[in-house]
């Protein structure tokens, strides 16, 4: 029930808000000025009873019997009474009253003694007469005639009360219309200041997959309403640039994917075309295998990253000593470069250890090797080093190979899934191009990095680095590695 009652529009909500917390404020405000006021009143209210007490004491005498007395000035109001006449009692030490004046009548002014009141010291309070009057007490004992005696002198609150219910009521009337006043105000300041977002909605509901390139305009970079611009801005720059690349993978998985079976198909069909021998079907079959081949390593790279990309991969790491890890894995390629004449050779410190997941970093090294081995010259030499950085944080697998390079402007991309650079990088070489792709996520997913070094006009160094086992995972991306 409560959620229906509650306004759907923030410009309401706001504008209530404000309107409430206003209210708030100005109640407290009221409430704070009357007590204020009370507590002034009463505090010159007593100073004044001060004076009425000292001016009365001096105006009072006892008769040879012992009988109390005033002086004829008093019926002429000579002392200073400047606010009300006052309500007054006399007492004796023992309680006794002897004297209490007409208009406190036949009422009592305090009562019976109380704790204090003989001290000899002013004593002030507020008390409730008889009838209900609020009265303001000053009490104080006095030597006269060397006779203890306690002078009660009180004066009526009604008119402080009467003052501050004034000045709350004077309040409360202006409370209503300053309430609306401010909301109005305040509705126009939260449709102003909402304005923008509502822009921003309508166009953002415009934008769909096919204008993901429309862009919000920021008004002002340097306020709040600027910076959820920007955000949405760039947030579009990111879907845009997600949406480009998973066309782009999409048609290129797809453009992969047709290339064998096209070869498949065309080979099935030139081979039942034309009667042949048993080693002509032989020939034929084995081509459409080699096909098949192909493709199946393309769909397990595919499921790779899909997979990865998916979040559905969970490195299981365990210590690994580096260089007998690299030299199996270059062990199970050697045959590879052997068929080029190529020659493989790997060196490094044999106890240096890493924190990996073994079949992960199998991958990556594989994947680093055969790219070596397809683009480096027949007879060519290809280097794996282990190297330890020299703050022995973390550790670098260098493949280098003697290939024909990589141009500067193809660097930044090489690891982008399905880039090829044209030289050395064609489908006829075998590659597919996520080698590479898989081979820095694999780096990535440690928490280490995949770099490309050209130093020359030919050949390429990729330099895999890994935190080394027993260091703090990962390093800070703005403090430059040196390796020794």
């Amino acid at each position: 029930m409560i959620k229906h009652l509650r306004p759907q529009s923030v410009r309401t909500r706001l504008t209530l808000w404000y309107v409430a917390v206003l209210a708030g404020a100005l109640l407290i405000y009221g409430a704070s000025t009357a007590v204020l006021l009370i507590f002034q009143l009463r505090s010159q209210l007593d100073h004044r009873a001060v004076e009425d007490i000292e001016t009365i004491k001096g105006l009072l005498s006892f008769s040879p019997d012992g009988k109390l007395l005033f002086r004829s000035n008093y019926q002429d109001r000579s002392y200073p009474t400047k606010m009300l006449d006052p309500l007054m009692e006399v007492l004796t030490e023992n309680g006794t009253l002897l004297y209490r004046n007409e208009l406190l009548g036949n009422r009592s002014l305090g009562g019976s003694l109380q704790p204090g009141e003989m001290s000899g010291a002013y004593l002030v309070r507020s008390i409730l007469l008889s009838d209900g009057m609020r009265v303001r007490l000053l009490s104080k004992q006095y030597i006269l005639e060397g006779r203890p005696t306690l002078i009660r002198l009180g004066f009526s609150e009604e008119s402080l009360w009467q003052r501050s219910r004034e000045v709350v009521i004077g309040l409360l009337a202006g409370l209503l219309p300053v309430l609306v006043f401010a909301g109005l105000g305040g509705y126009f300041l939260a449709r102003r200041a909402l304005g923008p977002i509502e822009r921003m909605a309508r166009r953002v509901r415009d934008i769909n997959a096919e204008r993901l390139s429309a862009r919000l305009d920021v008004e002002n970079r340097h306020d709040e309403l600027g910076f959820l611009a920007s955000t949405f801005n760039d947030t579009l720059g990111r879907l845009e640039r997600s949406f480009d690349q998973l066309r782009r993978f999409t048609s290129d998985a797809s453009h992969e994917l047709r290339t064998p079976l096209t070869a498949i198909r065309s080979v099935g069909e030139v081979g039942l075309q034309k009667a042949g021998t048993a080693e002509d079907y032989r020939e034929v079959i084995g081509s459409m295998l080699e096909e098949s081949v192909r493709l199946t390593s393309l769909v397990d790279s595919l499921l790779t990253i899909a997979r990865a990309d998916a979040g559905q991969i969970k490195p299981q790491c365990t210590t690994i000593t580096v260089l007998p890890f690299a030299r199996e894995v270059v062990s199970l390629l050697e045959v590879l470069a052997e068929e080029k004449g190529q020659s493989l050779s790997i060196d490094g410190n044999d106890t240096v250890q890493v924190e990996a997941d073994g079949a992960i970093l199998r991958q990556v090294l594989t994947n680093l090797l055969d790219n070596a081995i397809k683009y480096s010259r027949t007879g060519g030499q290809i280097a794996v080093r282990i190297i330890v950085s020299a703050d022995d944080k973390t550790v670098a697998i260098e493949v280098e190979d003697n290939g024909p390079g990589i141009p500067t402007p193809h660097r930044d991309k090489i690891f982008d899934r399905f880039y090829r650079v044209d030289e050395g990088r064609s489908r006829e070489a075998g590659g597919n191009g996520l080698g590479l792709a898989i081979a820095k996520w694999g780096a990535e997913v440690h928490g280490g990095e995949l770099e490309l070094l050209c130093p020359t006009d030919s050949g390429c160094v990729f330099r895999l680095v890994l935190p080394k086992a027993g260091a703090i995972n990962g390093r800070d991306p703005s403090v430059a590695t040196t390796y020794a």
